[in-house]
């Protein structure tokens, strides 16, 4: 009685391991598919996928039996795409086993649903239009500047050597500029430069304008008090890369690669400014309280300091990847 019992549990165990389907879209109303289900009693669950009509194999099944589970890989084709159609998971409703379900459409995005017994189909949601498209990456490219901080300490800094607020402008534009160069060249595929590398070197220029800043405290001359757009040229070429980087692993959609990266730049842009207008800002407030002046004088000496030591740290660590 009692193995019996246990391998019912087993049984149970077995069947409640949710089945796994993987769309991804490879080019306009074309698709890889991926169904694995999982194997009870050494038989595979009694479940099938149903694709909207119209959708036909391009290839034929090709089926891998692994210990646990029946994995299918098949190409498929759906005539105006699979956007707003609905997939059936014929048999779902017989049994106590969800569906994972990952979904990566031709315009980037994608999307990961777990389909239940109770309703088992799946509605796949419209391809994304060009205002959600440049609304999504444009989104990204705020967050990216907001969450990354090297970049902002890089900004700080210019911002310390730069004292007139025209000649900033110029210097935060070249900055622009540049990394908006290196950003279309490496989406295209024109220019690449490694991970760990670049993360390094994108440090290391961190830590060079940090201690430009200590040598003009000093009152040094340097090239980079002279000519800080120059700099921040040079630098923010190297810093686009970076940005090209973290585009790409968010991934651009096919059809509108043009529009995602004006978009995601665009948003580069307004979390910078925002960015500098809040420490202007935060500068302009100190000024007006008296108790603050001495505050600000211990800041400006000390902040290339603290910027110094992040981008070493930054760089040690990232060196140790390589």
């Amino acid at each position: 009685m009692l193995s019996i019992l246990l391998a019912s549990a087993g049984a149970w165990a077995h069947e409640t391991r949710p089945a796994y389907l993987e769309i991804n879209a490879t080019a306009p109303g074309r698709y890889d598919v991926l169904w694995r289900t999982p194997v009870l009693s050494g038989r595979p669950l009694p479940i099938a996928l149903k694709f909207a009509e119209g959708t036909y194999n391009v290839t034929e099944p090709a089926l891998r039996e692994l210990s646990d589970s029946l994995l299918e890989r098949r190409v498929i084709e759906a005539p105006g795409g699979l956007a707003g159609t609905r997939i059936d998971i014929v048999g779902l409703q017989a049994t106590i086993t969800d569906v994972l379900v990952r979904v990566q459409m031709h315009d980037g995005s994608h999307s990961t649903t777990l389909v239940h017994p109770s309703q088992p189909w799946l509605e796949i949601a419209a391809e994304r239009g060009w205002l959600s498209v440049s609304g999504a990456y444009l989104r990204h490219g705020i967050d990216h500047i907001l969450f990354g901080y090297d970049h902002l300490l890089f900004v700080l800094a210019l911002m310390l050597i730069v004292r007139q607020t025209r000649m900033l402008l110029w210097t935060i534009t070249a900055f622009t500029v540049a990394h908006s160069i290196t950003l279309a060249l490496a989406t295209l595929g024109l220019v690449h430069l490694a991970g760990p590398p670049l993360e390094a070197s994108i440090a290391l220029s961190i830590l060079l304008l940090a201690s430009e800043v200590v040598r003009l405290q000093r009152g040094e001359a340097s090239l980079t008090a002279r000519l800080p757009w120059l700099v921040a040229f040079s630098f923010g070429l190297l810093h686009g890369l970076g940005f090209a980087s973290a585009l790409a692993s968010i991934g651009l959609p096919r059809g509108d690669i043009p529009l995602a990266l004006v978009a995601f730049n665009i948003g580069v842009e307004l979390g910078q400014l925002a960015f500098v207008l809040v420490v202007l800002a935060c500068l302009a407030l100190a000024r007006r309280i008296k108790l603050a002046t001495s505050l600000v004088r211990y800041g400006r000496a000390t902040t290339p300091y603290v910027i110094g030591i992040l981008a070493s740290f930054w760089f040690f660590e990232r060196l140790a990847t390589f």
